[in-house]
């Protein structure tokens, strides 16, 4: 599954109030930004877009909209998803009707939400709903013990050094398949433990001292050497695991194997208690990501004391568990993650709540059936199939013309770009939620009960068939993805809105936008990892060698261009870790341009407010990114999201592109000129 953005998993951040903004009332008859789709006051005239496009086509709006205390970044995105949580309070708020009835949709979301608004309650019990399972952890006298809390925590949101979970087989896309991996970090990414500078001596130092407090507040004697201890526990866990670009690499983690082997090859482990603990009794074959891990973590967990281990997973499971419990405790964790991501005051409540709710593994399906019922025209709906059609044969077109790829690959190809199922705003079918019982006064018993729902329902998939008509987003998410295994292209209604779509927008805006996004997601099947399946969703090589080798002769220079670019001081782009998305923002926007060609007919191209069509589709894909970041971000960014910054989505891709030069005159002049023989164009 790939996604546009995502941060904290999945970059869920927010805006300011859009009432500030210089867009319209969404009744209105004009479109949400300016006269035909940008807010053309948002540009700063002092920057010749050829030298810094982003800043040309946002920079008065960077500088006149300072990042929100309680944010760790801002921008457009985020005020489109700020308008949609209101609509969502407007909705978890409704008072119960004649029909909301015990056990209907209306009175779950509303009773989960008023069981985490409710703080006086949450502060009475502390600690207490953690109770019996510190006390088991504590209890833990053998290795046989260990290995079962570590399967045992995958449900009740603690920490293990391994993980397990369903997802589906690539070489069988009609079967699921039990994922093993690597896991147990406290911090975002294995950097934050091995990288020697004062920035990240400094973040150990403060998440050595959280630890510590936490550990203190459950009891444990000797907090500050415990801390230490699982401090380098962790970093320990850190040196095994793969660096970023080997972790998404699907030849390199792609490893079947039976689970007799596993067991005959790993005999250090207790297997059998781990995989039972995560409510996986039947076993026969699974896939290790990262296989050559196992031996020298293996060794880690027998040779590290049961105390560590036992003081590793109390701290991981109050942290975790953390926003469930008492004020205090939420804000301990809270003054932690402000190291993290700059983010100076907690979200307003309500917000963290909705977020909650709305959650795909929350109430989302029930909370999203809602919003659309609520909330997205069905004009939107046909809207967006004709842009995908036009996509398609853009697409189609732009591999017609390129002279790197035989047709034997080409075959291939249109093979895979016909085969593309577009998802658009909602499930067919809305997932049945209606086993999970909600309490208004429980919020941690709702959380666990939905926990166990959703980790049960996993299981269960390993004996059936893959269900293609799951969503793996909740439909009021303003976020798309590409599901390699099934080569789908999902479009939640969340994102079917200004800046991304608007229907009374100029076309050209529309294709820079949404045009982009749907490229983007398309591009995907065809990126540096998505090009590995073919078009049944199946991983099987269906290129040349030559094609193959051209191909990466082309992402190489892609690759290159990234890495040079340097966010804040010291901390550069890694241009094989953001490459699959780097590709489908250029590749996107190449296919974008090419369907917005295609619209236009042969019709004479109109000039607005002295902006040509061509200059209004960029100017759309820029606003888009509009926004800016807290440094803290940046770093944990740069370090775990396979998306680059979003002034990178915007300068890194539009160099590449000879329209853009066309379109607003850049030149060798220029900063941001590229050479044609530098240039990357690979869709």
């Amino acid at each position: 599954m790939r996604v546009i953005i995502c941060f904290g998993f999945l970059f869920f951040l927010y805006g300011c109030d859009p009432s500030l903004h210089q867009g319209v009332p969404e009744d209105a008859s004009r479109p949400f930004y300016g006269d035909w789709g940008i807010d053309l006051s948002s540009r700063n005239d002092d920057v010749d877009p050829g030298d810094d496009f982003f800043e040309y086509a946002n920079g008065k709006w960077v500088r006149d909209n300072e990042i929100p205390p309680d944010r760790s970044r801002h921008g457009v995105w985020l005020e489109l998803r700020e308008r949609i949580e209101k609509r969502l309070l407007e909705i978890v708020e409704s008072e119960h009707n004649p029909r909301s009835t015990s056990n209907s949709s209306q009175q779950k979301i509303t009773d989960y939400y008023s069981s985490w608004m409710n703080t006086k309650r949450l502060n009475e019990l502390g600690l207490d709903p953690l109770t019996e399972d510190i006390k088991r952890i504590k209890s833990i006298d053998s290795r046989k013990d260990l290995a079962g809390e570590f399967g045992r925590q995958y449900l009740v949101a603690g920490a293990s050094p391994f993980y397990a979970s369903v997802s589906i087989n690539p070489l069988n896309p009609d079967e699921y398949q039990l994922q093993l991996g690597l896991s147990g970090l406290g911090l975002p990414d294995r950097d934050y433990y091995l990288e020697d500078t004062e920035r990240f001596r400094n973040i150990r130092a403060k998440y050595a001292t959280y630890v510590a407090h936490v550990i203190e507040f459950v009891g444990i004697e000797f907090p500050d050497r415990s801390a230490r201890e699982v401090l380098e526990l962790e970093r320990e866990i850190a040196k095994v695991q793969w660096p970023r670009a080997d972790r998404r690499d699907r030849d390199k983690t792609l490893n079947p194997t039976r689970y007799y082997d596993l067991k005959a090859d790993h005999p250090g482990f207790d297997w059998d208690n781990f995989f039972k603990e995560t409510g996986v009794f039947s076993l026969k074959a699974l896939n290790v990501n990262q296989p050559d891990t196992l031996k020298p973590l293996i060794e880690l967990i027998n040779n590290q004391s049961l105390e560590t281990w036992k003081n590793y997973l109390i701290f991981h499971l109050v942290m975790k568990n953390s926003s469930l419990l008492s004020e205090k405790l939420d804000g301990m964790n809270f003054e932690f993650r402000k190291v993290l991501t700059g983010q100076k005051e907690q979200l307003p409540r309500w917000k963290r709540g909705i977020q909650r709710v709305g959650s795909r593994y929350g109430l989302g399906s029930l909370l999203g059936k809602l919003y659309v019922e609520r909330h997205f025209p069905p004009s939107s709906k046909e809207k967006m199939t004709d842009l995908v059609n036009n996509l398609r044969q853009a697409f189609r077109n732009r591999i017609e013309a390129i002279d790197w790829m035989t047709e034997e690959t080409k075959k291939e190809a249109y093979r895979k770009l016909s085969s593309f199922e577009p998802k658009i705003g909602y499930p067919e079918n809305w997932e049945d939620l209606t086993d999970i019982e909600i309490d208004q006064s429980e919020l941690f018993l709702n959380a666990r009960r939905i926990q166990n729902f959703f980790q049960k329902r996993d299981i269960r998939k390993l004996d059936k068939k893959t269900d293609r008509t799951e969503w793996f987003m909740s439909a009021h998410n303003v976020n798309a993805y590409y599901m390699a295994s099934f080569n789908q292209i999902v479009f939640p209604a969340g994102i079917l809105e200004a800046p991304f779509f608007d229907p009374l927008a100029d076309a050209a805006v529309n294709y820079g936008a949404i045009g982009g996004v749907i490229g983007h997601e398309m591009g995907h099947g065809f990126d540096d990892q998505g090009s590995k399946y073919d078009s049944t969703g199946t991983k099987r090589n269906w290129w040349t060698s030559l094609d193959r080798k051209n191909f990466e002769k082309k992402t190489t220079l892609l690759v290159q261009q990234y890495d040079s670019f340097e966010v804040i001081p010291g901390h550069h782009i890694d241009g094989a870790f953001t490459l699959g998305e780097n590709i489908g923002d250029l590749g996107g926007l190449e296919i974008a341009f090419e369907a917005y060609k295609i619209s236009m007919q042969g019709k004479e191209d109109v000039v607005l407010n002295g902006f040509s069509g061509a200059q209004r589709f960029f100017l759309a894909w820029a606003q888009t990114w509009r926004g800016s970041s807290r440094n803290q971000f940046l770093v944990r960014q740069l370090k775990s999201d396979p998306h680059s910054p979003q002034k990178y989505r915007v300068n890194g891709v539009v160099r590449n592109m000879s329209s853009w030069y066309e379109a607003f005159g850049v030149d060798s002049r220029h900063e941001l000129y590229l050479p044609e023989n530098l240039r990357s164009s690979i869709w």
